[in-house]
């Protein structure tokens, strides 16, 4: 996410903090190469004008110029425009009765998908939400929004098979939902290759009846300039409340994201990060910014842990390598663990310093084959590792489409690792007993 244009910024401010004073040419020479790196990531060319104009006013102030670390100081300065382009706050959805939610946007956008991320997010936010098919143009969207509905355990209206206007579908939804006991609902709308007449007169027919207290845009972030294009369009014509960004994982540029709240000023409420259903996160402008940067985003890293990992079985594990008795299972359901906060190299991109960092960049490839060794072998074999002889070797080797190489650098790095922790115990213990004696 933002790779390509965080690793530009990155390098462009690392310079700058090596300077000691720093003077308007300092200043205006950096903000150039930041004005390119915004439009080589698709940042709207209007948008990245305004963003130097600002910054620079505030870049020049004496308190800047004559600071301790003039650098960090830009860079703050920085920080707080980026937040404040992608919208300052964090904003919230209007959940007020009766709770209704229409999902608009192109064909490809990842509407019904998203669709379902909202009503899980929701979900697990205690809330009991409930998806409503609305596109009588697709039938195959009607059947995957039944599909995910069922994944996330979620109840799901689908209209009858030859219902061909929208207004008499979504009445009947609503004589539906009545029974469900569902708080809020989630309309999947029809949608279109392009923005047309036909298109729109629905959307706003569906609106005028239904009323909702959110109009949230489904935009594609890796359509870059044409995302913000479709955004104005949509918003023009219905008055949106706000926008969900998918495909951020995929942008290296990530341009849309930065244009799309000054252009439309529509809020970005929700990001999908992923194809995942939990691969969906509430958009926070200053997080996004900090990551952008390079700062990190440690809040957002928490969260996903606190979602992710099982606290008794984190606590076991811990136990566990301190013990050094640590075995091929334990390692099984500490990747399993891992993998639940989401691809590796997200979570390396929320620690401060990490995201541009080369040589830490993940191997998925890699991480499925150690999976597929460690799940070839039987039960005893993850249990006593120590068993695992040649003939087993070869074996595990041919079971998980790896060479017998690999399997002996696993366990060689596995051997390690116990090792270290062992010797982590003993001087733990070592330590403690020369504090006794010195009481």
């Amino acid at each position: 996410m933002f790779s390509q244009l965080s690793d530009k910024l990155q390098d462009i401010f690392k310079d700058l903090r090596g300077h000691g004073t720093i003077s308007e040419s300092n200043i205006d020479n950096a903000l150039r190469l930041v004005r390119l790196a915004l439009l080589e990531g698709d940042v709207d060319f209007q948008v990245a004008k305004k963003f130097i104009a600002r910054v620079k006013e505030k870049a020049l102030g004496e308190a800047v110029l004559r600071s301790v670390t003039p650098g960090q100081q830009i860079v703050k300065i920085f920080h707080e425009e980026l937040t404040a382009l992608l919208g300052g706050e964090a904003a919230p959805l209007n959940l007020n009765k009766p709770g209704r939610i229409l999902i608009v946007g192109l064909n490809g956008s990842g509407k019904t998908t998203s669709s379902a991320k909202l009503a899980r997010l929701l979900k697990n936010q205690g809330h009991a939400p409930a998806l409503i098919g609305c596109d009588l143009q697709r039938p195959a969207a009607i059947e995957q929004l039944a599909t995910l509905g069922k994944q996330i355990d979620v109840p799901v209206y689908t209209p009858d098979p030859n219902e061909k206007n929208v207004e008499r579908a979504a009445a009947a939804a609503l004589e539906w939902q009545d029974r469900q006991g569902a708080h809020i609902d989630i309309f999947d709308t029809a949608g279109r290759q392009e923005i047309d007449e036909r298109l729109i007169a629905e959307l706003k027919s569906l609106r005028d009846f239904l009323q909702p207290q959110e109009i949230l845009l489904v935009v594609d972030a890796a359509t870059g300039q044409q995302a913000v294009s479709v955004a104005t369009h949509f918003h023009d014509a219905l008055q949106i409340t706000g926008i969900i960004l998918t495909k951020l994982d995929g942008d290296a540029r990530g341009g849309a994201a930065l244009s799309m709240r000054d252009v439309t000023q529509c809020p970005i409420k929700f990001a999908g990060v992923g194809e995942k259903l939990d691969q969906f996160e509430l958009f926070v402008p200053n997080r996004l910014a900090g990551r952008i940067l390079g700062m990190g985003d440690v809040v957002g890293l928490v969260e996903k842990a606190a979602e992710a990992v099982d606290e008794e079985e984190a606590a076991r594990l811990e136990r566990k390598l301190r013990s050094a008795s640590f075995d091929f299972n334990d390692f099984l359901a500490q990747f399993k663990m891992m993998r639940k906060m989401g691809p590796l190299e997200n979570i390396l991109g929320m620690l401060p310093g990490m995201s541009n960092v080369q040589s830490l960049s993940v191997d998925e490839k890699q991480l499925k084959r150690t999976e597929a060794i460690v799940l070839s072998m039987t039960s005893e074999e993850r249990a006593r590792p120590d068993i695992l002889n040649a003939r087993r070797r070869q074996r595990i080797a041919r079971g998980s489409g790896s060479t017998v190489t690999e399997v002996n650098n696993l366990l060689r790095r596995f051997d390690q690792m116990r090792r270290m922790m062992k010797s982590a115990g003993k001087m733990k213990k070592m330590m403690a007993q020369m504090a006794r004696m010195r009481n």
